[in-house]
């Protein structure tokens, strides 16, 4: 199915990000397999005219913005999950498949899929692969990547390539499967995932700490590291996201509160983990820590944190980094983002996966003013090359895309980004996906 109406072709235009390029594309293709992909692709090679693949859209650095005259190719008619072993504890899904409802459908067997993306109710699983999500248990259970055993996806060309196998071993050849992990729609399209499941969990345990300053949440994090703790996740939020969370559904902390940590245990003795982080957080001098009583009180904790970015929103325009250091440096991370936006004279919400180091200071500005939005976008870089000051990365989780192709150059080594550009014009000679991401000018033209 093509479609070219100027209004639904404009809803496919561009993703969530924000201070990223939004044109025109031609046309959306809504594939319903493997073959009509093929078909879209081969078409388009032959006529030169670039390829952006869409999932949900709801990506955070502007990956699926097309270009000028492109055609956009949705995934989310791909939505099925074809398969879900028991035994081999594997599933095998289509891209379009909306992530939380494959979370549902394993944990309904039994099993649990952990990757867990703000986003869970509406990203797709594809866009995760293409981008390498994380999310919130990234701390016990790593991010999407490390449950992807085998992909099949569609070339420039149209041809169809399978990697991987569906077994938990196998080293034969190149890991052609994590070089399309993370490539953000540059190297072909996804049309098919085998994914690694784990059992189910047993019931977990959650904990809240506030602190007075957000330093000291900070030396609370790398203490937390250093105790060894069977956590499932390590949260932060600041006070600017608490008193925006306060206002949309008030919790009962008081302006006294600079920041807070949430943490989670699933471990079998999590009443003893949860009680090691309660007395470590105590140590490095926070305020209060109060225990969840239940799961269901457990998950109002989740949800607050959940809500971190939606409560932002209603501050003003907003652009929100992704930035991720060694867990040693996340308390210089901190203290620097707090000097980078006084010194700006900016608001930014700072949250984040604080038990991996990946954090996402969101920037507040008033996208009509030309000052504010210069502002905002200067702390945005002053941020993100910060976290390479200290060692960590420009992205964690959610990708380059548009939003960082000019920084790809400056964390990697001049022979690495050789290497990678070469990847790409050998999958791509034409340049004819997704041009634009990753790397300022994709392929060889």
């Amino acid at each position: 199915m093509l479609e070219t109406d100027p209004d639904v072709v404009a809803s496919f235009a561009f993703d969530e990000s924000r201070l990223t390029p939004r044109r025109s594309p031609w046309a959306v293709a809504r594939p319903r397999d493997r073959a009509e992909v093929s078909a879209c692709l081969r078409a388009a090679g032959v006529a030169h005219v670039p390829v952006f693949t869409r999932g949900a859209g709801s990506g955070l650095s502007g990956g699926a913005n097309a270009s000028d005259g492109a055609l956009v190719v949705s995934t989310r008619r791909l939505d099925q999950i074809l398969l879900i072993d028991e035994v081999d504890r594997i599933a095998v899904v289509q891209p379009g498949v909306v992530t939380g409802d494959l979370r549902r459908a394993v944990a309904a067997k039994g099993m649990f899929y952990p990757p867990d993306p703000g986003s869970v109710e509406m990203c797709t699983v594809g866009g995760n692969v293409a981008t390498n999500a994380g999310g919130m248990c990234c701390l016990k259970y790593g991010v999407t990547g490390d449950f992807v055993l085998g992909i099949e996806a569609v070339l420039a060309d149209g041809r169809t390539v399978r990697t991987g196998r569906r077994t938990i071993k196998g080293v034969a050849g190149y890991d052609l499967t994590h070089l399309f992990v993370g490539s953000e729609g540059t190297l072909g399209v996804i049309t098919e995932i085998t994914l690694r499941l784990l059992p189910a969990p047993g019931p977990s345990r959650a904990a809240l700490a506030t602190f007075s300053s957000l330093q000291s949440a900070g030396h609370a994090v790398t203490a937390v590291a250093a105790a060894g703790l069977d956590l499932s996740m390590l949260e932060l939020m600041d006070r600017t996201v608490i008193r925006a969370l306060e206002a949309r559904s008030p919790m009962g902390f008081d302006d006294s509160v600079a920041a807070v940590l949430i943490a989670q245990s699933d471990a079998v003795g999590h009443d003893v983990v949860i009680e090691g982080f309660a007395q470590v957080c105590r140590g490095a001098g926070a305020t209060e820590v109060a225990t969840a009583v239940d799961e269901q009180e457990s998950g109002v904790l989740l949800a607050a944190r959940r809500m971190a970015l939606p409560a932002l929103e209603a501050l003003g325009d907003w652009i929100l980094d992704d930035v991720c250091v060694p867990k040693s440096q996340v308390v210089s991370l901190l203290t620097g983002i707090e000097r980078l936006a006084v010194d700006a004279g900016v608001t930014v919400g700072v949250f984040g996966h604080a038990g991996d180091g990946n954090m996402h200071p969101t920037i507040i500005f008033d996208a009509s003013d030309p000052t504010s939005t210069a502002a905002a976008h200067a702390t945005f870089e002053a941020i993100t090359a910060l976290a390479l000051e200290l060692g960590g990365t420009v992205t964690g989780e959610h990708g380059i895309g548009r939003l960082k192709s000019r920084w790809l150059d400056r964390e990697l080594d001049p022979v690495a980004m050789q290497l990678q550009r070469q990847v790409k014009d050998l999958l791509d000679p034409h340049g004819l996906l997704n041009p634009g991401v990753i790397f300022p000018e994709s392929g060889s033209g």
